[in-house]
């Protein structure tokens, strides 16, 4: 190989790896064998580019801890070898494995770059090779230092290079799919790519840790108007999970109704894990701003601060993972372990 960066692709599945064939219109799964080939645009790139298939590429609404374990492997297994990482994802689950790897890769010096595309790489108006070329573009990048431009995991979709873990997926139909609303954007690609260092994740100095203990013993009790007492119950009183997400209104408020009080209070009690995350697209989760979320805090659940939801997810999955008792989730889960939220 050449002086030039060295960048592995890791193709996962997703829309972004089907071509269409010209006559019957069919879509196939992307040759990736013959990568330069099909998107010649590539060879302008000073570029080595090596790829690997994860053992069995799946559509991102099957995306599951398994396989981000298997691409923590990956990355762990080649890490040495190679400048920066390039993750073909479906868009669905993009965020979630963006929150994920971030949290199983600690002390990561390297881009990995998730991206793919909302129309498939063959069909002639895809988003899909403009996102590709350019996160492979971001992924090889370095400072007057040598160093990587951007050493951390990051979701590129649409000329926009996002903080991983902040993002969340806005739109099923426009090609602009992310959003980071509580986090500025990392880079954006006109004519040029235009890096913003000071919201960039400094590099680490210390040597590459990677996890793969997940606790997935985790539920989601999404409030709404009318909410009965039955879904709670059957939520908060699973034995069968260690920690559940409050999906509340506005500022992290819910029903200050005696019974749900009482069964947020019986839950906590029973040493479950109570963690409070706005429905709200931007904005952070103040407990202490009204009285609903105020009776919260004094039950003892957690504040999910501006932590998206799959942010706050994964994060307990790699808490719990630890073995973490409550008191150590709740001093951890306050903390920014990756830039997944806005320390107060």
């Amino acid at each position: 190989m050449s002086d030039a960066p060295n960048i592995l692709v890791i193709y996962t599945g997703g829309t972004i790896g089907m071509v269409e064939d010209p006559e019957s219109k069919t879509l196939f799964p992307f040759d990736f064998e013959h990568l330069s080939g099909q998107i010649p645009e590539l060879n302008k790139l000073d570029v080595n580019i090596t790829t690997v298939t994860t053992h069995q590429p799946v559509d991102s609404s099957n995306m599951s801890p398994s396989l981000w374990r298997e691409l923590v492997a990956i990355v762990s297994a080649n890490y040495a070898m190679y400048d920066g990482f390039v993750i073909l994802h479906g868009s669905d689950t993009m965020a979630y494995t963006a929150s994920a790897l971030s949290f199983l890769l600690e002390n990561l010096a390297k881009p990995v770059i998730l991206t793919g595309s909302q129309l498939p790489i063959g069909v002639i108006r895809t988003d899909g090779k403009e996102n590709f070329i350019t996160s492979v573009e971001i992924a090889s990048a370095k400072n007057e230092f040598g160093d990587p431009m951007v050493p951390e995991v990051c979701v590129y979709f649409e000329y926009k290079l996002y903080r991983g873990n902040r993002t969340y997926k806005q739109s099923a139909e426009h090609f602009e799919a992310f959003a980071s609303p509580n986090y500025p954007t990392l880079a954006e690609a006109g004519v040029h790519i235009r890096y913003f260092p000071n919201a960039i994740m400094g590099l680490s100095t210390e040597p590459l840790v990677t996890h793969q203990v997940l606790d997935e013993r985790i539920g989601i009790l999404f409030l709404f108007p009318g909410i009965g007492i039955d879904l709670v119950q059957s939520v908060l009183d699973n034995p069968n999970l260690k920690a559940t997400i409050l999906y509340t209104f506005g500022a992290g408020n819910a029903p200050s109704a005696p019974w749900f009080l009482r069964q947020v209070q019986q839950a906590v009690a029973n040493d479950k894990i109570l963690v409070n995350v706005t429905q709200c697209m931007s904005g952070t989760v103040n407990q202490s701003l009204y009285a609903t979320g105020r009776e919260l805090e004094k039950l003892g659940v957690i504040s999910g601060a501006d932590m998206t939801m799959e942010a706050a997810l994964t994060k307990l999955m790699y808490l719990l993972g630890h073995g973490f008792e409550r008191e150590e989730v709740k001093h951890y889960f306050g903390q920014s372990l990756r830039g997944e939220l806005t320390e107060l």
